[in-house]
Formats: structure tokens, sequence, C-alpha cells
């Protein structure tokens, strides 16, 4: 099993960015180097930056949706100037067994590509916050990542970095050929929901893993128990409160994200 270390032990690593730039991460368990790169401002007035986490041979670290044995990344972009919202784009990620438990995300490095919309467009943005994220190996380290970057509206040219890896991402419901997905919602035994699922799609190759999310920061979702039976892939997985309470979910809120050997397939909401 893993074994996680207290947070008051986690990493941290500070980015202090003005131009392009890499920073050392050699004395840092787990990471090899981070990299904050600037980017550029898109013909809309948006900016496309990226974080680029590099790991040390044989660490890993998680996708937004981690499994029941990840660490869950979290941003927090306070003290950013001129950006009315951040949204980051998830590659395709890779599901990992140890010790019988199922989690999600990266092995060796990923390229997260953040996509800013200016306040005030054709001057500075400023790129402040920090980052949590999970790295593991025999065992889990939340490592923190701090950065302060000038994004500066003069850098047009595309990042090809970044472009790769908005290339990598899972396909739509539509470019995979999903024609239906149906949800239904029973009461589980312990209080919380159990949710079944029909997803009409032809195969995206091999065994086939779906993620569910619930659009709901404070639900928790078990890992699904899913099998294809010709044109269709079922899913059922169990929903709890964590706090124990009780809860109401929007069937157009739920996330599935099936990750097969061919591709992986983002599809968003269900009905009855």
């Amino acid at each position: 099993m893993k074994h996680f270390r207290p947070l008051v032990s986690a990493l941290t690593m500070v980015l202090f960015l003005i131009a392009p730039a890499v920073a050392s991460a050699s004395d840092t368990t787990g990471l090899s180097k981070i990299d904050l790169r600037p980017g550029w401002r898109m013909a809309d007035g948006s900016h496309m930056a990226a974080l680029h986490i590099m790991l040390e041979p044989g660490w890993k670290t998680y996708w937004r949706a981690p499994g029941d044995v990840g660490i869950p990344p979290q941003f927090d972009w306070t003290g950013s100037q001129n950006i009315s919202a951040v949204s980051a784009h998830w590659p395709t990620p890779h599901v990992f067994f140890e010790q019988g438990m199922r989690s999600v995300g990266y092995k060796s490095e990923v390229v997260i590509p953040l996509h800013m919309t200016a306040s005030q467009s054709g001057v500075d943005m400023t790129l402040a916050g920090t980052m949590q994220i999970g790295i593991c190996k025999d065992i889990c380290i939340p490592a923190n990542l701090s950065f302060n970057a000038t994004l500066p509206p003069t850098s047009t040219r595309p990042d090809p970095t970044i472009a790769a890896a908005l290339t990598d991402m899972p396909y739509t419901a539509r470019e995979a050929g999903v024609s239906n997905v149906t949800c239904r919602f029973e009461p589980g035994a312990d209080g919380g929901l159990v949710l079944h699922t029909r997803i009409d799609m032809p195969s995206s190759g091999g065994t086939e893993y779906v993620v569910v999310e619930a659009g709901n920061p404070h639900v928790w979702v078990a890992e699904p128990d899913s099998r294809r039976d010709g044109g269709a892939l079922y899913a059922s997985t169990r929903l709890l409160h964590v706090d124990g309470r009780s809860f109401a979910l929007d069937r157009s809120e739920l996330r599935f994200t099936v990750i097969g050997n061919a591709r992986a397939v983002d599809i968003q909401g269900c009905t009855p």
C-alpha cells in the first residue's frame, strides 16, 4: 500500500517568469524539471500558456480525476491580474493499477495547457498562483508549485510543445461516434446513490475504463464497474457526499471519460 506524507512536508517549487524560462527541480524527489511555458496571445485576445511537469524515472502524477488512491490536482489563481478566467486542458491520461487499485494520470511528463481570458485586451496578463499535485512511486507526495508570470500581448507565435499537447486531447462524443448516453439512479445501501449508465458508442480499443465525474466537488465517485455488450458500454458506480449529507445531481453536469487502448472519449451529460 502507498504511504502518504503529511501536507506539512509537501514539496515546494517556485517559478518566477518574465520571459520563457526553466526552473530546475533536480533537488526535489520525483520531479525532474518544471517549466511554466508563457505561450502566446490569441486572435480573440485570450492567452494560451502551459505548465510542463517532467518526472524522474518511475514516478507519475495524476489527472484531474485521479481515482481512489490518487491526489487530485488543485489550482489557486489568487494574485493573477487582468485574467478573468483560467481553464486547464488535460491531455489524454493513462490508467495504472497498483495493489489492485486503479489510478489515472501520467508517467514521465505532462504538458497542461492553460487558457486564460483577459479582463482587458491588448495589455499584459499576470498569471500568479499555486498548484498542488501528487507525485507517486513507492510513496505519494503532495507537491506545491507556485508561479508568477508576466504574459505580454506581443507574443503571438504558437509554442509547438503546447500545440502538441492541445492535439493530445480525448475525442469529443461526436468525434467518437457516441449516439446516445442514458443514466438512471437508485438509492444506495450506504445512503448515497448508485448510478447506472449506458453509452452507445464504437469500441475505443481493448479493455475500456470509464471515469465518472459528478460535477460537484463534494460528491465522491467510486471506481465504476464497466462492461461492453456489442455497441453499448455499461458502467455502474456509487456516489456519496463527502460529509455524509443528502445531495441532488444534475444529469447534464455528469461527465464520463472512456479510456481505451486506441483513444479516450470525453462525454458530457446523459438523459434518463
